[in-house]
């Protein structure tokens, strides 16, 4: 078995997440050069975690690395993807894939052109507990479908969007709230509940100054299977709460909060509430006949504040991704699954923009 060798580009807030998470995964990966616009933080980064800082020119010519990992700004990750795509490297990209659909289908063409594979980091998808609400929805567990209730109710500090002159613009954030912050809610919501046909939205800029975006939208959906679903999101809701993302089917329903799972409830089966339910739990929610009762752990502060603290998930996707280069098969999140979900915050910003309800 071949170890993979990554090079990471853009050595900003979320790099050192990448960075240790392949530092777990040193039997399969090795992760031996950094990029950065500023040099001096690229070389600041490979101090910190024993790397070499590098020109991007130089890891496109440097044919032992197999695998760049892209963590630039979000309008800039075609700009650096494709040329990785092209010179025969395997392309992992932040989310979201890129800021708008003629980004993504820009890798999606250096892709299929090149024969690598393309992945973008959704980790909240390798959560147990998110995994465990989807596959009670899809087994039937949760009966049919009929309300997706997504809520990113956060807060940012006017400082955090004065720390960079990309963030709050449409150019390079893609939006605000909704595209940076919920996209992850956003895309756990469509890979469980499957197409949206068509959204309504209203936005505001309710709460920051000199930022181009949003920082609270709400947006009501119709699903291609004819559930209704509401999203709300924000960065202006002090002091910031979790994430939730309720399925509501007419059997059961299933709560994620926070990326714990909080409630799982089937009809004549009984209820679990909690973080981290036993698999006695789960035998008395699914199987069984009683309630079972877990405390949910109160609310952590980080919600304020993007800190690092998605490293698991992380570890699991990059886990997934070399496995994906090793087998010949696409990552768990390939480049089509990025693009549905910038399609989908696209459409919700069309419709705040024009009043209208639009048709994906």
């Amino acid at each position: 078995m071949t170890v993979v060798k990554f090079a990471l580009v853009g050595c900003g807030s979320i790099a050192p997440t990448h960075v240790r998470a392949l530092g777990q995964l040193s039997d399969r990966a090795e992760l031996i050069y950094c990029v950065d616009i500023v040099p001096a933080r690229a070389t600041a980064l490979a101090a910190k975690f024993g790397i070499q800082a590098k020109t991007y020119g130089e890891v496109l010519a440097d044919p032992t690395v197999h695998a760049v990992i892209v963590c630039t700004p979000s309008g800039l990750h075609a700009e650096v993807g494709v040329p990785a795509l092209l010179a025969g490297k395997h392309v992992l990209v932040e989310k979201p894939m890129d800021v708008s659909l003629e980004a993504c289908d820009l890798l999606l063409d250096a892709q299929r052109a090149s024969g690598r594979k393309l992945g973008v980091v959704f980790q909240n998808r390798f959560d147990d507990a998110a995994q465990l609400v989807r596959n009670s929805l899809l087994e039937g567990d949760l009966g049919q479908l009929i309300l997706a209730d997504c809520r990113i109710p956060w807060f940012r500090t006017q400082a955090y969007y004065d720390s960079g002159d990309w963030r709050g613009t449409w150019s390079l954030d893609g939006g605000g709230c909704l595209m940076n912050q919920g996209i992850h809610t956003i895309d756990l919501m469509r890979w469980s509940c499957g197409p949206v046909r068509s959204v309504y939205a209203q936005a505001r800029t309710a709460a920051h100054r000199r930022i181009e975006v949003e920082d609270l939208i709400c947006a009501t959906l119709v699903f291609e299977n004819d559930s209704l679903g509401t999203v709300v999101a924000a960065t202006s809701l002090y002091p910031g709460f979790p994430a939730r993302l309720a399925l509501h089917g007419t059997t059961g329903s299933a709560v994620l909060e926070g990326g714990k799972l909080a409630t799982l409830a089937v009809v004549g089966r009984g209820v679990i509430r909690g973080e981290s339910p036993s698999a006695h739990a789960l035998q008395l929610a699914i199987g069984g006949t009683q309630t079972a009762t877990i405390a949910v752990e109160e609310a952590p502060t980080r919600y304020a504040d993007p800190a690092d603290v998605w490293g698991e998930g992380h570890r699991r996707l990059l886990l997934d991704f070399i496995e994906a280069i090793e087998k010949g098969r696409q990552p768990l999140v390939d480049g089509v699954e990025g693009r549905n979900a910038v399609a989908l915050v696209r459409a919700i910003y069309q419709a705040a923009a024009t009043g209208d309800v639009i048709d994906l």
